[in-house]
Parts: structure tokens; sequence; C-alpha cells
């Protein structure tokens, strides 16, 4: 069974935030907030701010709301300016807070944790775990299922499956699934294969490659069929993650897209997880944040007035080979954060959408 990985956004990034850029506070925004059960520390700021990223800076300029991570429902949250015209949070508790209870018996009894988070991260942990891309020459280098002690091609709980390279003893591994590959829309080029996790187990015989003996896993925990071929890594190994995750706006000159979601739906929202194009070649790294946006239909003149090109006839679509006769905008509906970064991808956390995000939506800098 692959052990949790339990992932703390904390309030460390205030250090990393120029206190130079300007918070921009949205033109609807309420005088006072009551939070309720299921809010975010990321919901809450985008309520008050343009650029909800820099919520570090909202919050943490008043004292009197020290650590956010203390907020609970049914506490009332102000917006409020101080001398300087710098906007500030101030809080009203709620009249009923969980607390400790003890008394002269040794017994204690803990208080329930419904205090407010950055993000639910025990809802995308299961995608965060075990999601993967590999690129052709790594797969190649991995230990894979040669068989099993039953002498099927494939497996389930309780078998024995052998492995063609040594393992280590007691270490438990992960048995990945080759996957589609993943072909990158703007260059064509293979970003690598993304696997799917099938099983784990532990290594009860570690093997002697060198005198042909395979090594034996005992297979723990299938989540399906596990097949003669199928790629075996240790559980930890690309699974390690920081304890802080630095939030930050990408730089204005970035410029990617949505490949794959981890759900393999073709539209998807808050929460889910998906793959982008761009990776350490690229600059990227863990904690970016980038706003999804979304070009707007392409439109074209036509003797019967405008229309979208996708409906005009072949003879308009010929009579524009631009596409459109205007230059549509580019319009933002969410942003997502960038948790786990590959060679030339990455895997990133939709944070918040206006509506469905899709395979193909562009990526940029926040505005």
């Amino acid at each position: 069974m692959l052990k949790k990985i339990i992932l703390t956004l904390s309030l460390c990034t205030l250090s990393l935030i120029t206190f130079a850029e300007q918070l921009k506070i949205n033109d609807n925004a309420p005088k006072t907030y009551v939070v309720v059960k299921g809010d975010t520390l990321w919901d809450i700021s985008a309520v008050f701010l343009k650029q909800p990223w820099l919520w570090p800076k909202l919050w943490r300029l008043n004292p009197e709301i020290n650590n956010p991570h203390l907020i609970y429902p049914g506490d009332v949250i102000s917006l409020v300016f101080d001398e300087n015209g710098e906007p500030m949070l101030t809080l009203k508790p709620a009249k009923v807070k969980p607390s400790l209870k003890w008394s002269p018996k040794i017994r204690q009894q803990n208080k329930a944790d419904t205090s407010i988070k950055l993000l639910p991260l025990e809802v995308v942990a299961p995608f965060i775990k075990y999601d993967h891309l590999f690129s052709a020459e790594q797969l190649e280098q991995l230990p894979h299922i040669i068989g099993s002690d039953e002498g099927y091609r494939s497996s389930t709980n309780g078998f024995k499956v052998y492995v063609n390279q040594d393992l280590v003893l007691s270490k438990t591994y992960a048995i990945y699934n080759k996957g589609e590959e993943i072909i990158d829309p703007e260059t064509k080029k293979s970003l690598g294969f993304y696997v799917d996790l099938v099983a784990t187990g532990q290594a009860v015989n570690e093997g002697n490659i060198d005198q042909k003996e395979p090594a034996t896993l005992k297979v723990s925990t299938a989540k399906r069929e596990i097949r003669s071929g199928d790629y075996v890594v240790p559980v930890h190994e690309g699974q390690m993650f920081p304890s802080v995750f630095t939030m930050k706006a990408v730089d204005k000159s970035f410029r990617g897209s949505i490949i794959k979601a981890a759900s393999d739906g073709r539209e998807f929202g808050k929460l889910e997880v998906v793959m982008i194009n761009r990776g350490l070649e690229h600059k990227v790294s863990v904690g970016d944040v980038m706003s999804i946006k979304r070009l707007s239909p392409a439109v074209v003149e036509t003797s019967t007035g405008p229309k979208y090109t996708m409906e005009a006839s072949r003879w308009n679509r010929l009579l524009t080979p631009e596409g459109s006769d205007y230059k549509m905008p580019e319009e933002p509906l969410g942003e997502l954060m960038v948790f786990k970064v590959y060679q030339q991808a990455s895997m990133a956390l939709i944070l918040r959408t206006e509506k469905p995000a899709r395979l193909h939506d562009i990526l940029a800098a926040p505005e």
C-alpha cells in the first residue's frame, strides 16, 4: 500500500511576495463575507482580490488574522483599508468554536479540524501521488514484470510476480501500465508516455539477475490486472513534494496549453488535475500560477453579415486565409497551479474556473 503523502501549503509564501506589487480589489468585492463549510483561502481571497495568488499579502497585512488556518465556518471577514489606503481583512469570530475539553481524569478530547485550508488536498492527493510521465528512454531502463507464480498473463491481489532486475528486499514498489503517448499539439513531438498505476507490492526476493534469477514482488494492492511488461518503480520515486508550495504568477511572456486531464475528460473544473505542454525546458517551476484562457470563436464578414468561421461557406473561408476578419480576444476563465514538473511537461491543479476548462485551452500569465 502506498504511504499517504501529506502536502501542506503554508503561509511562508509571504516572504517571497514583493509588496511593490499592488493588490487589485474586485469591483464587486463585498464589504463582509461569512465563511461557509468547504471554503478555501483561495476561494475567499478570490472574493476580494483580482489576483488571488497574492492572498498572503491580503491576510498578513492584518495582525488580527495572523494565521488564516484558524478561520472557521461562520466567521465574518470584513474588507477595510488602512491609513495608507492598503486593503486588509478583519475577522469577527463565530460564537461557537471547536475547543479542547479537559477533566480531572486522564482523558482528552481533541478538537475537530474544521479550520479553513488553502486547498483541500485530500481530494487531489491520489492524482498528485500516482500520475507519472516517462520518456521512451526512461521506460527502456525501468525493470518490468516478466510473469507470475500462477503462470497467468495477468494477476491480481495475492499473486507473486517476477521482475527482470534486482530489487531491494522488503522495499515497496509501484507497478505501472504503459499508457498513451502524449503528443504536443504545437510541435507534434512526443512529450513522453502517460503511465497508469495498476498495483503495489513488496519485494520478497531481491533476485540475482546476473545469474538469471528474477526478483519477486508480492502484490499487496491491485487496482486492475497486472500484465507482463508492466513497469516497476520504487513507490517514492518522483512522488516527493515540497512541504511548502510558493505560489507565484508566471512571466508575462509565458504561453502554453492544457493537453490532458487526469480524468481523461474533455472538460474539467475546480480541483481537477491536468497536464500542460510546458516544463523545465520552458523554466516552469512548482508553484507557478497560470491563467486559463480561451480564444473566442473566429468571425468572418459575408454578404449576409458576420458569421462564425466554422459556420461560414467554404468560399468565405477561402477569402479569409487568416481564419478571421477580426482579432478575437482571449478571455480568462480560471487559474491553475503547477505541482509537478517534467522536462517538457507539467502537472497542475485547477484552482478556479468560471466555466469548464477544455483540452487545448491557452495558458498565460494571470492579469
